[in-house]
């Protein structure tokens, strides 16, 4: 038996065609709400109006600073040249035996990295020695026996120095500054450079000389010796006689003369070629330039101080604000940070010797028309400090002054110059700009130093640095 469906009641019936109206009704107000007209849409993305850009004041301490890159170096470069031959001339060994042209050889390298000291041996050519005496005048000859000079006196007051006084410094090479190079070469293991076989050969032609023109002048002094009886004719001797004689004591005064000169500079002598003056010692061999079998006809290589420098190079108008004595603060990448001074500035820091700068940066020495062009500075490194960091960058910051205690600040972009020539600064007072006057002191980091007139300008107050 099927059942039959209960009708709706009208109260039903009308609940739910008002609440299907509702529903209608509410889809509807959020469409409309989220629907746009093209006006709005437009209004809906325009950006906002421009308002002024601002900044806080400060109160803080302010330090003016010039940094600079630089290198860190070892000091006084300087290149080594060989000044003429080791040895003598005629022999490549530079022995006393014959010589035969023997081309000069390195036996023994300078090794780079080390330290040299007055009176070390730097190297050897051919067996021979070169070594390294303190002095500022350069080695430009050989010295022996009747040299005379500010070289010798240099060399006499080196000789000295190493323990092997040969009197007196004098300036002239003499018997006993020959007797004191001697010593010192043996202290060394070497003979000082006697003379040569050249020389000794010199030496008896014209002792030969001498000898042969006393005997002509003996024989003009007794014509008779050699006659052959009283056949002669004595009185063509007479004038004869006389003319030889001359001519005899002629030739014997030029031998005597000869010889003399000759033995004046016969004797140990220091070669050219044997002696290195440095005018720094201790010194350090940073570079060598040649290896054992080398002919030593070039530069040797280069020495430098053992204490190391920082070279850098900072804008002209930064240089203006610099001075030496300054100190300076140096950071290495691997974080060490050290004290130096400010040593040297522009034209005063030293020029590379070594003659291997051309890469270097191109620097003005400060009389430059133009302010901005680099000025190379040199900063000093206490003894034993950053040698490791050698021929590696570092970071030079130079304080070149401070504020009294803390002061307000602005940046730098709030500055601006009133129509009368004054600095103003625009502050922001809820919705208004209102200028006010300031004048500014020292600036660094980007900030400047002001002080208003009273309290027109506070910590905190919000300046325009733009728009």
């Amino acid at each position: 038996m099927r059942r039959r469906k209960r009708a709706r009641s009208r109260p039903e019936q009308l609940g739910i065609i008002v609440g299907g109206v509702a529903l209608v009704g509410a889809c509807g107000w959020f469409a409309g709400a989220r629907m746009q007209s093209p006006a709005d849409a437009a209004a809906a993305h325009r950006p906002p109006k421009a308002g002024p850009v601002t900044v806080a004041v400060e109160r803080r301490s302010l330090t003016a600073t010039v940094v600079a890159q630089g290198s860190v170096e070892y000091a006084s470069p300087q290149r080594l040249d060989l000044a003429g031959p080791v040895g003598s001339p005629d022999s490549g060994s530079g022995d006393s035996g014959a010589g035969d042209a023997i081309v000069q050889r390195v036996t023994k390298a300078p090794v780079a990295g080390t330290e040299v000291k007055e009176g070390d041996v730097l190297m050897q050519v051919s067996g021979r020695p070169v070594m390294v005496l303190r002095g500022t005048v350069p080695m430009y000859r050989t010295l022996g026996p009747g040299a005379s000079g500010d070289d010798v006196k240099q060399l006499e007051q080196a000789l000295a120095r190493l323990g092997f006084a040969p009197g007196g410094p004098t300036g002239t090479y003499g018997q006993e500054d020959a007797a004191a190079v001697s010593r010192w070469y043996g202290s060394k293991g070497y003979r000082a450079q006697e003379p040569s076989f050249a020389d000794r050969q010199r030496l008896g032609t014209l002792e030969a000389d001498v000898t042969t023109a006393q005997q002509a002048l003996l024989a003009a002094q007794n014509p008779g010796s050699d006659s052959e009886g009283p056949g002669d004719d004595a009185g063509t001797g007479g004038e004869e006689g006389r003319l030889r004689l001359r001519a005899a004591q002629q030739q014997l005064n030029t031998a005597n003369a000869a010889l003399s000169a000759f033995r004046a500079g016969y004797g140990t002598k220091v070669p050219a070629g044997e002696i290195v003056f440095l005018s720094d010692l201790p010194a350090r061999l940073d570079e060598v330039s040649i290896k054992i079998g080398d002919t030593p006809s070039g530069p040797v290589g280069t020495v430098t101080s053992s204490e190391v420098v920082v070279q850098a190079v900072v804008p002209g108008n930064d240089a203006s604000l610099l001075h030496k004595g300054m100190t300076a603060r140096v950071e290495t990448p691997d974080g060490k940070e050290v004290e130096g001074k400010l040593v040297a500035l522009g034209d005063d820091v030293p020029k590379n010797d070594a003659g291997d700068d051309t890469n270097a940066p191109q620097t003005s020495g400060g009389g430059s028309g133009d302010a901005s062009a680099p000025v190379p500075v040199q900063i000093s490194i206490p003894a034993g400090k950053l040698t490791k960091n050698a021929n590696g960058s570092a970071k030079v910051t130079i304080e070149v002054g401070s504020s009294t205690g803390d002061v307000l600040t602005v940046p730098i972009a709030a500055l601006h110059t009133s129509a009368d020539g004054h600095a103003m600064v625009r502050v922001r007072r809820g919705t208004t700009v209102v200028e006010v006057s300031v004048k500014p002191g020292l600036s660094a980091e980007g900030q400047v130093e002001v002080t208003p007139s009273g309290d027109a300008l506070k910590a905190g107050d919000q300046v325009v640095v733009g728009q």
